[in-house]
């Protein structure tokens, strides 16, 4: 790791010190020459004071210890018929490998315990057929995973549940992944598989919000084209669950973890819960509410000047970010449906609220707005801000041939000269957007 990366690593600390990441290995990866690296991105994250719980699946494991016994399991990841034989290969594979993961944490000097964290019950009859010794997460023993973690101690949590009774049930390790870190409040959900992330027809996905990832698995996940969804499935349960952020990343990747975390093109998929809930559209009583957040802005000349009614004519373009009921920002989309374009405009922040990604949630927001309505170019105009769009958030310079014929007329008439700025909506990209702006 170079310099130039440790000054990533360095503008994301204050973010992620004392929080809780969950990750999840798939059983391959554990046997993966790069295995060692991953622990040590982990070791990384936790000298930096982020505090980490792991995950474990053991699909491959028992695959191959059954395959020397000349047994045949009933069922590899958890999610199917569990009989007695594969349950005891199950928990002959799942300790061997949680063994190989503490021996890994042990090599870095850092101190783990696996843990029977997980209440299960069984997941019972299923149209008609007994899923046997197959369990779901009834409950996560937050008490014991908080004493762990509070004592510096990686918690490793198996594919295993047992009931009030001391009966072990097998468990999707992706469904214990989702519900430790919702029980935990996580603020990062890591699935570290063997493949680059999730791929949409042989392309890698690098950002999706999860309610557009939930609308293409749709009711049958076989079929969405999707190349692991599974993963998206639970990635957007974590997401309702409350998890902000979901990635999968590939485990055979040099310094892949660390990467994803602290850059912004990261190495995998990125899958975000929707910040919008606090974004909503204006109403009439916010015409004073938007003149009054904007006011330093116009004066500036950083917003070209809307009174009043002009904005009450437009009112439904219009939406305002709030905390706590108080608008703290706003932005206006403005459709021009017959050429398929739409502007970005009225963006603000207030002052005492810039960096902390509320702008980014803006343009994340207007970009959403403009796909579902249908656009395929955003544009934008910009006195003091274009470079900013530029660099950080992936538009370019256009011309007065990218301006609908009505916008092309009163930018004119303004005579502010602004830079003309235009995004094609067409092409999966990423909003890696962090401070604050304003689009006229």
């Amino acid at each position: 790791m170079n310099p130039n990366d440790l000054r990533g690593i360095l503008n994301y600390i204050p973010r992620f010190r004392g929080e809780i990441f969950m990750i999840s290995l798939d059983g391959a990866i554990v046997s993966e020459d790069n295995f060692a690296n991953v622990l040590l991105d982990i070791a990384v994250l936790r000298s930096l004071n982020i505090r980490v719980v792991v995950a474990h699946g053991a699909a491959q494991q028992i695959e191959n210890l059954a395959e020397t016994q000349g047994l045949v399991a009933s069922d590899l990841n958890g999610d199917g018929i569990t009989d007695d034989a594969t349950l005891e290969l199950a928990m002959t594979a799942g300790n061997r490998l949680a063994h190989e993961i503490l021996e890994g944490f042990a090599t870095h000097d850092l101190r783990a315990a696996v843990s029977n964290a997980i209440k299960a019950q069984p997941v019972g009859i299923i149209r008609g057929v007994d899923q046997q010794n197959t369990g779901k997460v009834e409950k996560i023993d937050l008490e014991l995973l908080t004493a762990l973690l509070e004592r510096g101690v990686v918690p490793v949590v198996p594919p295993f549940g047992f009931d009030g009774n001391g009966r072990t049930f097998r468990v999707n390790s992706d469904s214990v992944a989702v519900s430790v870190a919702e029980t935990l409040k996580a603020v990062k959900l890591i699935f570290i598989t063997s493949q680059d992330g999730i791929l949409d027809d042989g392309e890698l996905i690098r950002e999706i919000p999860s309610s557009r990832l939930a609308e293409r698995l749709g009711s049958k996940e076989d079929e969405s084209g999707l190349s692991n969804p599974s993963k998206a499935k639970h990635a957007v349960h974590a997401c309702s669950a409350g998890v902000p952020r979901v990635h999968v990343i590939n485990g055979r990747t040099n310094e892949g973890l660390l990467t994803e975390v602290f850059s912004n093109e990261g190495i995998g998929t990125l899958i975000y819960a929707n910040d919008y809930q606090q974004i909503r559209r204006a109403k009439k009583k916010d015409v004073r509410v938007l003149v009054q957040l904007t006011r330093d802005s116009m004066v500036a000349e950083e917003l070209s000047n809307r009174t009043r009614p002009q904005i009450t004519r437009d009112l439904d373009d219009y939406y305002i970010f709030e905390i706590d009921r108080h608008a703290i920002g706003c932005v206006a989309l403005h459709v021009y449906p017959d050429e398929k374009k739409g502007e970005l405009a009225f963006l603000c922040v207030l002052r005492s609220h810039e960096n902390q990604g509320v702008g980014r949630k803006l343009i994340q927001f207007v970009e959403e707005r403009a796909r579902q309505a249908g656009i395929e170019v955003l544009f934008l105009l910009s006195t003091q801000s274009y470079a900013y769009f530029q660099a950080k958030a992936d538009f370019v310079e256009g011309s007065l041939e990218d301006l609908p014929k009505a916008r092309r007329e009163s930018h004119i008439r303004s005579g502010r000269n602004s830079k003309i700025l235009v995004k094609s909506l067409t092409d999966v990209a990423r909003t890696t957007a962090r401070g604050e702006i304003c689009a006229e």
